[in-house]
């Protein structure tokens, strides 16, 4: 799938912010600006688990992994009484403790910071392969 240039451009200072961002909350909501972006531009059909190279490279997994962060961050801009299941009010704790500044590495999502920085690169080598 061709990537328009300015989507392309945008994705890039997205992917960028996540690199530059230190260890922070701000880390954590750099990465759901990126992720938005992927999703306001349909950009997750190159993700699907739908190729046999997403599959063998893990990506929908990763990517899942990230757009926890992602959805998190919406659930907790959100006043709903809304059950959000477990996994999800989970998360939105764990990243409520980050916004808090109570970060220790008993917080899983503190804890696998430079794993999610990563995980950020691996998506977007496969979004944009010949630019990283």
């Amino acid at each position: 799938m061709k990537i328009l240039p300015k989507v392309k451009v945008g994705l890039e200072k997205k992917f960028q912010k996540v690199l530059k961002t230190p260890d922070s909350f701000a880390f954590f909501e750099a990465i759901h600006d990126f992720i938005e972006h992927i999703e306001v531009n349909t950009l997750t059909a190159t993700l699907s688990s739908n190729t046999k190279a997403n599959i063998a490279l893990n990506i929908p997994n990763k990517y899942n992994h990230l757009k926890q962060i992602y959805q998190a961050l919406e659930d907790a801009n959100t006043k709903s009484d809304a059950d959000l299941g477990h996994t999800r009010y989970a998360v939105l704790n764990e990243i409520k403790k980050i916004q808090n500044n109570d970060v220790s590495e008993s917080n899983t999502f503190w804890k696998k910071r430079d794993l999610f920085r990563k995980l950020v690169g691996e998506i977007y080598q496969k979004l944009i392969p010949t630019e990283v």
